[in-house]
C-alpha cells in the first residue's frame, strides 16, 4: 500500500510540475502561439496513437479503422456545437460523439472482429470508408464533402493536456485490471486464453469499443483545434499516421506511444514545408525499427516509479 502511494504521489507530481512548466513557458511568451499548436496537435496524436496500440499492440488485433471513430467525433462536435455554441455544448457533443463511435463500434465488431490478420484490417478499413462516404452523402447536416467550417476553437492547451491524463490513466489501469490480463492473454495466444476459458471474442469487442471511444473524443478535440472539419481529413493515411506512431513507440507501451508521438510531432514541426520528404523519413524509420527492433523502440517496456522504488529499497538493504 506505502509503495503504491508513493507511486501515485510521484506520477501526481510529474504532472503538476509538467502542467506548470508549460503554463510558465506559455504566458511568458516562450513557448508562441504556433509552438503552442504544435504541442496540441502532439496531444491530439498521442490520444488517438493510445487508442491504436490498445487495439494492436495490446490486443493484436490489427486494425485500420480509427480514422473512421475520429470522424465520429469530430462531426458530433461541430455539428452540435453550432446548436450549442458553448462549453458545455462542447463537452455534451464530445460524450454523444463517443457514445455513438462506441455503438458503431459495437454493432461492426461483432461480426468483424472474428477475422483475424489482414482479413481483419481490410474489414476495419473497410468500415472507415463506410463512415466517411456516408459523411459525404450527409447533406445539409455535414456539407458533403466541402465540409464544416466556422467550428468554435473550444480545444486549449490545458484541456488537451487533462485529456492527455485522463485517457492514460484510464487505459493503463484497464490494462491492469483483470479484464486487462485477459486481453494481454488474448494478443500472446488467443487458442490458449480460450482454453483457459476467456471470452475471447467478447474481449476483443471491449477493447475495440473502448478504442473507438477513445478515437471519437480525439476527433471532438481535433475539430474544436482546427475549427473546421472535412471528410478529407479522415482517409486512410490518417489511421497510418497513428499506426506508426505506435509501432515507433512500441507494440504494448504506453510509454512508448507517448515518446514516439512527441519525437514524430517535433520532427513533423521541423519538416511539414516538405511534405514528401516526411513521409520518406517516416518509411525509412518504420523499415528500420521493423528490421532491427521488430516490437518497437521500448517494446513492451514501460516505465515505472513502483519497480524504480523497489530497486533503490533492494540496493539500499
Amino acid at each position: 500500500m506505502k509503495k503504491n502511494l508513493k507511486s501515485i504521489l510521484a506520477w501526481l507530481a510529474v504532472i503538476v510540475l509538467a502542467f506548470a512548466l508549460i503554463s510558465v513557458l506559455v504566458s511568458t511568451g516562450v513557448l508562441g502561439v504556433y509552438y503552442v499548436q504544435i504541442l496540441m496537435g502532439i496531444g491530439i496524436s498521442m490520444i488517438m496513437a493510445l487508442g491504436t496500440n490498445l487495439i494492436l499492440g495490446f490486443s493484436g488485433q490489427f486494425s485500420l479503422g480509427q480514422a473512421g471513430f475520429m470522424a465520429i467525433g469530430a462531426y458530433a462536435t461541430a455539428i452540435l456545437t453550432k446548436q450549442m455554441p458553448t462549453y458545455a455544448g462542447f463537452y455534451i457533443s464530445m460524450m454523444v460523439g463517443a457514445l455513438v463511435a462506441a455503438l458503431v463500434a459495437l454493432v461492426v465488431g461483432i461480426p468483424t472482429l472474428r477475422l483475424k490478420g489482414d482479413y481483419l484490417a481490410i474489414a476495419t478499413l473497410g468500415v472507415a470508408e463506410i463512415i466517411r462516404i456516408a459523411i459525404i452523402n450527409g447533406g445539409e447536416l455535414t456539407n458533403g464533402a466541402a465540409g464544416l467550417t466556422g467550428v468554435l476553437q473550444y480545444t486549449t492547451w490545458p484541456v488537451v493536456f487533462i485529456f492527455v491524463v485522463l485517457i492514460t490513466i484510464l487505459l493503463t489501469n484497464f490494462l491492469r485490471s483483470p479484464m486487462g490480463r485477459e486481453v494481454l492473454a488474448v494478443r500472446e495466444d488467443e487458442i490458449a486464453a480460450e482454453a483457459m476459458g476467456v471470452n475471447t471474442t467478447k474481449i476483443k469487442v471491449t477493447v475495440f469499443v473502448l478504442a473507438a471511444i477513445v478515437s471519437a473524443i480525439a476527433g471532438s478535440l481535433f475539430v474544436g483545434y482546427i475549427g473546421a472539419v472535412a471528410p478529407k481529413d479522415f482517409t486512410i493515411m490518417k489511421s497510418i499516421d497513428y499506426l506508426i506512431i505506435a509501432v515507433l513507440g512500441g507494440l504494448g507501451s504506453i510509454t512508448g506511444t507517448i515518446v514516439a508521438a512527441i519525437v514524430l510531432g517535433i520532427l513533423n514541426m521541423y519538416l511539414q514545408n516538405f511534405s514528401e520528404l516526411r513521409m520518406i523519413i517516416y518509411s525509412l524509420a518504420l523499415i528500420l525499427v521493423m528490421v532491427f527492433r521488430p516490437g518497437g523502440l521500448l517494446g513492451t517496456w514501460e516505465f515505472s516509479f513502483s519497480k524504480l522504488f523497489d530497486k533503490k529499497s533492494k540496493e539500499g538493504k
